[in-house]
């Protein structure tokens, strides 16, 4: 499994593949930020979205793609733009397709992302994910520690309001190191 990061032109030739992962995600059940049935063409406009913003430099997106060249994975890292803030990011969109589940391709997405978060400078990660969902397993066996749970901060994708857990990861600086040129 190649994990590659993935610039704008990228995201937006790939958008097809990419909404596959995300329509797969959401009727899994996963809460990602949207509603089922996910329809395909809606999953395509919201990552051509996302194209944009790659190519602004705002979001960093990371796919996996097997042997057969099939989307099973991919992250983001969304980074503000304020000045007072340009030492962190957050984590989005970590999402495995179904098939690709318990293989060790989460945490590999994980990791990845961290590692060009520390090379970029940045020194703080945070993310939000469902409180009780599998993800959380994977976020505190890693490293990251809860910050505090909001109830009834998103919904399933069945519209059940469930609440949030807020994390957080601090990242050595690592000046020396610089991301990998996005592919495409």
């Amino acid at each position: 499994m190649k994990v590659e990061r993935w610039c704008g032109t990228r995201v937006r030739e790939r958008a097809g593949d990419l909404a596959a992962l995300l329509t797969d995600t959401v009727a899994s059940g996963a809460s990602v930020g949207f509603l089922a049935p996910l329809g395909h063409a809606e999953a395509v406009a919201w990552w051509q979205e996302r194209a944009a913003d790659a190519a602004a430099g705002l979001l960093a997106v990371w796919a996996a793609v097997d042997p057969a060249g099939r989307v099973t994975g991919t992250v983001g890292l969304v980074f503000p733009g304020k000045p007072n803030s340009r030492h962190r990011a957050e984590l989005v969109k970590l999402m495995v397709h179904r098939r690709a589940r318990g293989q060790g391709l989460g945490r590999r997405l994980l990791v990845t992302a961290e590692r060009a978060a520390a090379a970029d400078g940045r020194t703080l990660l945070h993310l939000d994910t469902e409180t009780g969902s599998p993800a959380e397993h994977l976020y505190r066996s890693a490293g990251w520690t809860a910050a505090g749970a909001i109830p009834d901060y998103a919904a399933r994708p069945t519209g059940e309001l469930r609440p949030t857990t807020l994390y957080y990861k601090r990242l050595p600086a690592l000046p020396e190191e610089r991301p990998a040129a996005a592919a495409g």
